[in-house]
């Protein structure tokens, strides 16, 4: 799984779910994920006021 933030608490997850591929949309508020949308391709993103252009990689939890 791998996930990118946007300013602005907006989380973006590489997430399979029921067997497809899917990008579940965000918003981070307070410590709190509120799901905003799921997308089937990268096209969908701007639907949801995603910028890829402000997207950064977050690292994941080791441990």
């Amino acid at each position: 799984m791998a996930i990118w933030r946007a300013p602005g608490g907006i989380v973006v997850e590489a997430i399979v779910l029921d067997d497809r591929p899917l990008l579940r949309i965000s918003h981070d508020i307070g410590g709190r994920l509120y799901l905003q949308g799921y997308c089937a391709s990268v096209t969908e993103l701007a639907g949801h006021g995603v910028d890829l252009g402000q997207l950064v990689e977050d690292e994941l939890p080791t441990g």
